[in-house]
């Protein structure tokens, strides 16, 4: 079964696939981007992924013809040529291909690139042993709420955690305030009380991270959206991830301090459960 591309109405191998070299997301990483997934062939939670989308695209004054019933299809489309048990779609739309000036262009048409692969997982045996991540101080843009292709900080911070031997970047401020990780939201336990930092410029909404809210407070788990700072989270009960490919991830140590017993915690087990039965 092929990883299967879409490039502004053309579907083909991904292999096959190109965009033009004056692409303004190539050239300037002037456009935005979604990543959705499938459980069993069926997508998973579309209309937010489709609202944050749009969202994207208005906070760059991106002028389109889209529509959200559009692209699902396509995206259906897409993953029904792939095959896949479980997908991975990645959905870019930029500015478009046009000589490189700063200045927005005019009459160019948006580039659409949609490709479906096999999604990946984080193994059996990383969610029972949990992970370790990295702190990196927050050098990124005042905007992280938009979903842009501009993410050279996130790279440069992800590589460097992989090179330590850890899964995944934690960005902080100066003032310690603790943002999010390179690719998926951050949540602490303690005391029985779950917290992730709230919405706002610095981070990006996650729809795992608002569904995973959403099921702690349905299920009467104590639920706080506000500032977390690095103490708190080093000191903490549990502390895990939350994003499209990890679901909701255990984080046992952050840079060389393991948090509390150095395994899962019983409020992160239970919260993965109650989201893979709902996603499921």
């Amino acid at each position: 079964m092929p990883s299967i591309a879409y490039v502004n109405g053309k579907f083909s191998p991904i292999v096959d696939a190109v965009v033009s070299v004056e692409d303004r997301g190539f050239q300037l990483g002037d456009g935005i981007y979604e990543v959705l997934r499938t459980y069993g062939g069926r997508l998973h939670a579309v209309e937010p992924h489709m609202r944050r989308l749009f969202r994207s695209l208005d906070a760059i004054e991106l002028k389109h013809t889209f529509t959200a019933a559009g692209l699902e299809q396509i995206i259906r489309e897409a993953v029904r040529r792939a095959a896949f048990a479980d997908s991975l779609v990645y959905l870019q739309i930029t500015r478009g291909a046009t000589k490189r000036t700063k200045e927005f262009p005019t009459d160019v048409p948006p580039t659409l690139v949609i490709t479906v692969r096999k999604l990946e997982l984080p193994s059996a045996a990383t969610r029972v042993q949990g992970v370790a991540i990295q702190t990196a101080q927050d050098i990124r843009w005042q905007r992280c709420d938009i979903k842009t292709v501009c993410l050279l900080p996130n790279v440069l911070a992800s590589q460097r955690a992989k090179a330590a031997g850890c899964f995944e970047a934690l960005f902080v401020e100066k003032d310690s305030t603790v943002n999010e990780c390179a690719s998926a939201n951050i949540f602490i336990v303690t005391a029985g009380v779950v917290a992730t930092p709230p919405l706002s410029t610095r981070i990006l909404g996650g729809i795992t991270r608002d569904e995973v809210v959403a099921l702690a407070l349905k299920n009467n788990l104590p639920m706080q959206e506000r500032r977390v700072t690095l103490d708190e989270l080093l000191a903490a009960d549990e502390v895990f991830m939350t994003g499209t490919t990890v679901e909701v991830l255990p984080v046992v140590k952050v840079n060389d301090r393991v948090i509390a017993t150095g395994k899962p915690g019983p409020a992160t087990k239970r919260l993965h459960k109650l989201f893979c039965e709902q996603a499921g």
